[in-house]
């Protein structure tokens, strides 16, 4: 089944023709927390990622996203850096999703959340 789905799947973000690439020109550079693999070309210029699961920019934490964009040279793999106290982890973009976050007043808010919805304003009536 892990084969039909990588051969016809794209939303896994690793189609044949991306393993194909990978396997000619990638290096493995490393992976992280997600179980993303991170690559790159022999020369440096070109790198990407193979996701784990479902192919999520936000499940890309935000010390390879500085080393995809070419911010930063040194993969994290290669760096000693701890996280500030006030950093928190990463999280998924919920939009879209069941578990998004809907305001009071929110017209695809479900009946019954923390009573009725509530008006957001209060319309200009002239006199």
């Amino acid at each position: 089944m892990a084969f039909f789905k990588e051969l016809f799947a794209w939303w896994t973000g690793n189609t044949i023709g991306t393993r194909l690439f990978t396997w000619r020109f990638g290096n493995e550079v490393g992976t992280d927390s997600f179980g993303n693999t991170y690559y790159e070309d022999k020369t440096g210029a070109r790198r990407w990622v193979i996701y784990d699961k479902v192919a999520d920019a936000s499940s890309v934490t935000p010390a390879w996203h500085g080393w995809l964009h070419h911010t930063v040279d040194v993969p994290p793999t290669d760096e000693t850096y701890e996280a500030r106290p006030w950093q928190m982890p990463p999280q998924p973009n919920l939009t879209g999703t069941p578990a998004a976050y809907r305001p009071p007043g929110s017209t695809l808010r479900p009946v019954g959340e923390e009573g009725p919805p509530t008006r957001a304003y209060e319309p200009w009536q002239p006199e």
